[in-house]
Parts: C-alpha cells; structure tokens; sequence
C-alpha cells in the first residue's frame, strides 16, 4: 500500500461478555498506526468485562457503559456519537477480525475513491478458518436479498468490518438495537448513494462453543430488516406515520 499510516481512526467497539478476548483486541487495535482513537461500548457485560475496562488507563480509550444490555446496534449508535476521527470502523471484541488490515479497509477512503468501505470475507485469498457451511449459506443469502433490494454487488454485507467517512456514518438515524443494524446501514448508505467499495480480508471465526453469539433468529431479523428499510419499506412506514 502506497499511503503512509496517520491517526486519523475511530475505532468503535460494541462489548458484550468478552471477558477473555477484550484486553488482547485492545491493546492490538492500539498498536496500530491508523489508531487515534479507541470508544468501547460495553452493552451490560455481567462476566467481568466491565471490571477489565474500569481498568484501562490510555487516554486514546474512552469507555461507555449501558447499564443493560441493549444489542449491538445500540452500542454502535452509542459509539458513533462519541466518534471523533475522520474515519470510523467497527471492531467486534472478539478476536475474529484482525486489525493489521485497517491499512487494506481505508485505502479506498484515503484515496478519495469512497464513502463507506466493506470488509468481505469472501472477497479474498487471505487466511480464513474453516466452519460452519449453513452459517456461510445462511450469510449469503442474506447478502444476495439485500443486493437485490438495494441494487448493490455486494459480497459480504454482514461483515463486522465497515469503515466510513465520519460525517457520513453520524448523519445515520441508526434505528436497530440488534444484529439489525447491518441491512439497516447497508441500506440506509445505498439510498443516500454513498460511494461504497469493498476490500478482501482474513477472518478467524469462532464457534458458539467459543463465544460466538448471532444465532438463525437473528437472520431472521436481518431478513425482515433488509424488507423494512428497502425503499418500498420506508415509503409505507412513511405512510403509516
């Protein structure tokens, strides 16, 4: 990659029983040079997470505690706000994604090329671990559902690894508090025709065994979400207001 790394990246983490994992992310989001900024979200953990994150002392990390939990589209709303980079990213607690790639998400940001960057899991040769096939159909169907309400090409629309423009990801009215949350924003960018690209990158998922939390109800959400913000959707709940 061409260009130099510079601070120029919110990092917005949404936390939820990752007692294990959230230390080790921590301190490897920070190690990168693209970092200015790391807000943790801790959406109502009850097995000790909130006790490591009273625990940080680093004046790039602000933390937010939810009283309850709420779900990840609610962290993330919570987030963005306090978001303060020219650039914003999601990072999950876990350790499926690897921030050593936020050079290869922002590139097409830091060319001038796009608005909103996708990390696709199944757009590229890097390292992917190997499990479950019906979690894999079941994403790419609701990626293919959503292209075709959408008019996107999209590879990976539920990847945890979408980048955007500041003033573009905080003029969103994020209304899902879930798992929701990606065909809303999928949607919600494509409407506003934001220029959206997508990069490949690694993935090293977890099994549920290991802490793995999005289950089929959640496709289902997902799948009704992809009806309700699709530009049909939001005209009738318009005429319902």
């Amino acid at each position: 990659m061409s260009t130099s790394p510079r601070r120029c990246l919110s990092v917005v983490v949404p936390c939820y029983n990752e007692h294990a994992t959230v230390a080790t992310l921590l301190r490897r989001v920070l190690d990168s040079e693209w970092v200015t900024e790391v807000v943790i979200v801790d959406d109502g953990s009850t097995d000790g997470t909130r006790e490591v994150l009273e625990g940080i002392a680093d004046e790039r990390v602000q933390v937010v505690f939810h009283e309850r939990n709420q779900g990840k589209g609610a962290a993330l709303r919570t987030g963005f706000a306090k978001a303060s980079g020219e650039y914003v990213i999601v990072q999950d607690a876990d350790l499926e994604y690897d921030p050593d790639e936020y050079g290869l998400v922002l590139e097409p940001l830091e060319s001038g090329l796009a608005d909103v960057v996708y990390g696709s899991r199944f757009l590229s040769a890097r390292p992917h671990r190997v499990l479950y096939f019906w979690h894999s159909l079941g994403n790419r169907l609701l990626t293919l559902t959503s292209n075709m309400f959408t008019d996107l090409n999209l590879t990976d629309m539920e990847t945890c690894y979408k980048a955007f423009r500041r003033h573009v990801i905080q003029s969103v009215d994020i209304e899902e508090d879930r798992f929701g949350f990606e065909p809303e924003i999928t949607a919600k960018v494509a409407a506003r025709r934001c220029r959206i690209y997508e990069v490949g990158i690694s993935y090293s998922g977890r099994t549920y065994d290991e802490g793995k939390k999005i289950g089929w109800r959640d496709g289902v959400r997902a799948m009704a979400c992809i009806l309700k913000y699709s530009p049909i959707g939001t005209r009738l709940r318009r005429l319902a207001r």
